[in-house]
């Protein structure tokens, strides 16, 4: 009798115990905390102890000014070193040069991306400069501290401009529509864009780092 039954017992147990890990892993999951949604089909890009802040944003557009100004720079502050802030330029305000977000491309490869970020929007929404011509360049470069000949000659290769190619073709294929757009490690959008929620999700990320 014990016999007969004992391959539908394993079965069972099998079954029992295959499901108690889907369901530890979706607990995993769905531990997070705030609001997000989960990008089908895109890759983490999580680093353990850190969270990744993917902005893609348009140097030219008002709201990224404001994001960046009052929400990104808070964030930066009470997450520090578990934090990194990368913006991935998407225009989307018509009739503008791309010359703005080559020049953020080619800082980041020098070391100065934020630097360049912070000046580039006061630039164009503090100052109302929109040309960045050599002789402006010039001048934003000795405020961000970069070698000037180093720099053009970086802009000169197309790399930053096949960078924000490449930044235009992964907003297209995540389906974003606006800027600003914050997608966290990669795979986790943002809707809710206060500092509040971004805060409450990240440290949860981080908290989660710390029990694993």
């Amino acid at each position: 009798m014990n016999a007969h039954h004992t391959p539908l017992k394993f079965a069972l147990a099998l079954f029992l115990f295959t499901f108690g890990l889907l369901g530890s892993t979706t607990m995993a999951v769905s531990a997070l905390q705030g609001e997000y949604e989960t990008i089908e089909g895109e890759s983490s890009l999580h680093e353990s102890g850190k969270v990744i802040l993917l902005e893609f944003a348009d140097f030219y557009c008002p709201h990224c000014h404001m994001f960046e100004r009052v929400v990104v720079s808070k964030l930066q502050k009470e997450f520090g070193d578990q934090l990194e802030v990368r913006m991935i330029g998407f225009p989307v305000m018509p009739g503008k040069l791309p010359t703005a977000f080559e020049m953020y491309n080619q800082a980041v490869t020098m070391g100065k991306g934020q630097k360049m970020k912070e000046i580039l929007f006061q630039a164009i929404h503090d100052k109302d400069i929109e040309i960045f011509d050599r002789t402006m360049r010039k001048l934003v470069l000795k405020e961000v501290g970069l070698d000037t000949v180093e720099f053009e000659a970086g802009l000169a290769s197309g790399k930053p401009f096949q960078a924000l190619g490449k930044g235009k073709e992964w907003g297209e294929r995540i389906k974003l529509t606006h800027t600003p757009t914050v997608v966290l490690d990669g795979n986790l959008r943002i809707g809710n864009l206060n500092f509040a929620n971004l805060k409450i999700v990240i440290q949860s990320i981080l908290d989660q780092d710390k029990k694993s």
